[in-house]
């Protein structure tokens, strides 16, 4: 499995007015945009082959990833090639592509931007506003691949404990049994508090058979006119299809870079592990709170 589709047409209109220019895939978190991350944390797990689902105004995703020769020879005549290592991703074997998703019909219509290009092999779908781990130091795909070889899976699934409060905001598993791995009997969407069968939470990270193309087909859209990819994975299930779950680990946080407070948490968390800086900014953060 060596193929990846990130969606990253979204708005970020939670973002507003940081992302009315800039996509919120490319908004830094420590020292690099947020999709970086993504991509970094995919290569690691054979990954070589990345499509992105855009949208308007994405433009700077893709030269982001594209080759500037200009900056290159401008840091080697300048006397600064130590530089050159902070973009050690360029030099990434791993080929990127990039298509339109035309209109904004939610995540199971992006999905659907992809299917000929992944023709009739498996593929990974990483969200492109969230990181999971700090440093984005996880191996879940990899864990999730394990998985959906072992059981003949159509779908394998992330999935990250969140508090019962917070249920209503996600799409929920009802899983079969406990477990760090577990068969999917139901994903309900945002149920509140007293529906929800668990409090395990998709986590922005799924792997797919090509099944999931016709799945999509047969989903009728929703609020918006949107069509919901978990409304498609129920589909999936209902016709006897394999659908498994991989919880998240302790350590692999999922950082959700989708409003300010979530932003903001990221970056510092993630500024404050920094290998040169970080201590100096908690520091700097202490004399603040000796400030106040």
């Amino acid at each position: 499995m060596n193929i990846a589709v990130i969606p990253v047409a979204g708005l970020g209109t939670r973002l507003l007015p940081t992302t009315k220019s800039q996509p919120k895939e490319m908004l830094p978190v420590g020292r690099k945009p947020v999709v970086q991350y993504i991509v970094e944390e995919l290569i690691r797990v054979g990954i070589d082959q990345v499509l992105f689902i855009t949208g308007p105004g994405k433009a700077s995703i893709e030269n982001h990833f594209d080759i500037n020769k200009e900056l290159v020879e401008a840091l080697r005549e300048s006397g600064k090639e130590e530089l050159l290592a902070e973009l050690e991703f360029d030099r990434f074997r791993t080929q990127y592509f990039f298509t339109r998703q035309r209109q904004l019909l939610g995540l199971g219509h992006a999905v659907q931007c992809a299917r000929t290009f992944v023709g009739n092999q498996p593929f990974v779908v990483a969200l492109g506003d969230s990181i999971i781990g700090l440093k984005a130091e996880s191996d879940v795909v990899q864990r999730m691949q394990a998985c959906f070889t072992e059981n003949d899976c159509a779908v394998v699934i992330a999935f990250e404990t969140v508090p019962w409060d917070e249920v209503h905001q996600y799409g929920i598993a009802h899983p079969a049994h406990e477990g760090e791995v577990f068969e999917v009997v139901d994903v309900i969407e945002k149920p509140s508090c007293e529906e929800a069968p668990s409090n395990l939470a998709i986590a922005a990270r799924y792997i797919f058979r090509p099944d999931i193309f016709e799945a999509l087909d047969r989903t009728a859209p929703g609020k918006g006119g949107e069509i919901q990819l978990t409304d498609a994975i129920r589909l999936l299930i209902k016709d006897g299809h394999k659908v498994y779950g991989v919880r998240l680990r302790e350590h692999e946080r999922r950082y959700d870079i989708g409003n300010f407070q979530a932003y903001f948490r990221a970056f510092v968390e993630f500024a404050l592990a920094d290998e040169k800086h970080g201590e100096a900014l908690r520091e700097y953060i202490a004399t603040l709170n000796g400030a106040s």
